[in-house]
């Protein structure tokens, strides 16, 4: 059939309200789709581009889901498709939405941030996962900050990774993708060193030959430099303002670890060994689902057996306490109390008995009255 005659079906199938019709005229596209660059000029031509975009939002709708699909996949590399047929498509079921949502040449940087707003998360991510996406784009998913979308994003082998480190402080989920991204710089590598596990601060040095040993003693350092200026501000009455701001941050972080499920006993002793105390309180009080001001008791009394009835019910085990209880009262001017009597008590809350008994046990005796 000569492209002239071709023209006259679809026109005549277009104008047509017969849903019969309505399915030959979508497979009709689809077999255009096959015939390669020659059908380019009829399908561009203002007579069919204009009867097109007046019915394909109904069409589509209408259309089967099986035959949504079918050209879904065929449009998705087609430059002459009509840019209300890819749109409508790339909103519909994320079956049918994601070969146009990858590879549309007709979607624009605001069709796609059109669709970080309007969609599902599962279109979001594909939008993230999409090849060459625009800085618009990349910002847009920077600023709505969904962890699912940002761990696609950082896992986009061709995304700029300009901005990335801001949002990889901020989201424990972007920061494993990240570390394996091909256009990881040097710099950014040294920067996500800070914020993640051991095992990828190891594959870290490893592929950017960094100094674990200096980025260590700068974390410490920077600890250490924290904690004298805060206790240079006392005397100014800004000490206590800004604890607070960091006890917050600490919250909020401990919080995002527990969403994630990646807060576990061994992060608390990390806390100490970086002289976060706050931290500390705030991570143990979330394991054991107590209150963080029964936290602040146990750490404050005379009694070091409350602290470890606390520890016994998150699972730490009874060999690593001594060791938590030296760092706490290095870092809380010598509490809780009790000296190496107390120690010695301190290691009975650790069994024979459950986590579960533990944890009643602290609540119950730490509780004033």
């Amino acid at each position: 059939m000569s492209f002239a005659a071709k023209t006259d079906e679809l026109l005549n199938l277009a104008r047509s309200r017969a849903p019969a019709d309505r399915e030959r005229l979508l497979l009709a596209i689809v077999d255009l789709c096959d015939a390669g660059d020659a059908a380019v000029g009829l399908m561009t031509s203002q007579p069919v581009q204009a009867l097109l975009n007046s019915i394909f939002m109904s069409l589509v709708v209408e259309a089967e889901r099986d035959i949504r699909r079918r050209l879904s996949e065929k449009l998705s590399a087609a430059a002459w498709a009509p840019p209300a047929l890819i749109n409508v498509l790339a909103l519909d079921d994320i079956e049918i939405a994601r070969p146009v949502i990858a590879g549309s040449p007709v979607l624009k940087d605001h069709d796609l941030v059109r669709l970080l707003v309007e969609a599902t998360i599962e279109h979001q991510i594909e939008v993230a996962r999409r090849p060459d996406i625009g800085p618009p784009v990349v910002a847009a998913i920077l600023q709505q900050s969904e962890p699912a979308v940002l761990t696609a994003l950082a896992g986009n082998a061709s995304a700029a990774l300009g901005a990335h480190d801001e949002a990889a402080e901020r989201h424990a989920a972007i920061r494993s993708p990240l570390a394996r991204h091909p256009a990881l710089s040097g710099d950014l590598a040294a920067r996500l060193y800070l914020w993640v596990g051991q095992a990828i601060r190891q594959s870290l040095v490893e592929r950017f030959r960094l100094d674990p040993v200096a980025l260590d003693a700068a974390i410490a350092a920077s600890v250490r430099e924290a904690h004298a200026g805060a206790a240079a501000e006392a005397c100014e009455g800004r000490t206590l303002a800004r604890d607070d701001e960091r006890e917050d941050m600490e919250r909020r972080l401990v919080a995002k670890l527990s969403a994630a499920g990646q807060l576990r006993a061994g992060y608390l002793l990390r806390a100490l060994k970086e002289g976060r105390l706050p931290l500390f309180a705030a991570g143990l009080a979330a394991l054991g689902r107590f209150e963080e001001s029964q936290v602040r008791r146990a750490l404050d009394s005379d009694r070091p057996e409350l602290l470890a009835l606390a520890c016994a019910a998150v699972g730490i085990d009874r060999s690593a306490f001594p060791t938590i209880l030296a760092m706490v009262r290095d870092l809380n001017g010598g509490r809780p109390g009790g000296g190496s009597e107390g120690a010695r008590r301190a290691s009975g809350a650790f069994g024979p008995f459950d986590a579960n008994i533990a944890g009643a046990a602290f609540r119950q005796t730490v509780n004033p009255g």
